[in-house]
């Protein structure tokens, strides 16, 4: 059986941090400009959360607060959650640019919230 989460070229605790760090600055600016690979991986990590916020209950904000940033947490907790309310999933949008990353050439992607 593959694994189906990404490597990234990172051990563990990088990789965490990593999509950590991805997750928390697209919470805070709503839309980011990344590769396609990174977009993939961290669009099932921030739904998940965002279902959590839904709840709306203290618990879920702390949960929140141990997994990203304090400011990412109670931003999308007070301020992103309430507008999916009535929506039942498909957060965000992954839209594939047709240009490509001069130094590497990796296919470019932006994540924003739908």
């Amino acid at each position: 059986m593959a694994v189906s989460a990404r490597k990234f070229h990172r051990t563990t605790g990088k990789r965490r941090a990593f999509v950590k760090g991805i997750a928390a600055n697209l919470i805070v600016h709503g839309k980011i400009e990344t590769t396609v690979e990174r977009a993939k991986e961290i669009r099932p990590v921030v739904e998940r959360y965002v279902t959590f916020a839904k709840h709306g209950q203290t618990s879920d904000l702390r949960m929140l607060m141990t997994k990203l940033p304090k400011g990412a947490a109670q931003k999308l907790f007070y301020e992103v959650a309430p507008k999916y309310k009535d929506r039942k999933g498909g957060y965000l949008r992954i839209t594939k640019q047709t240009s490509q990353r001069f130094r590497d050439g990796a296919k470019m992607a932006t994540i924003e919230f739908v």
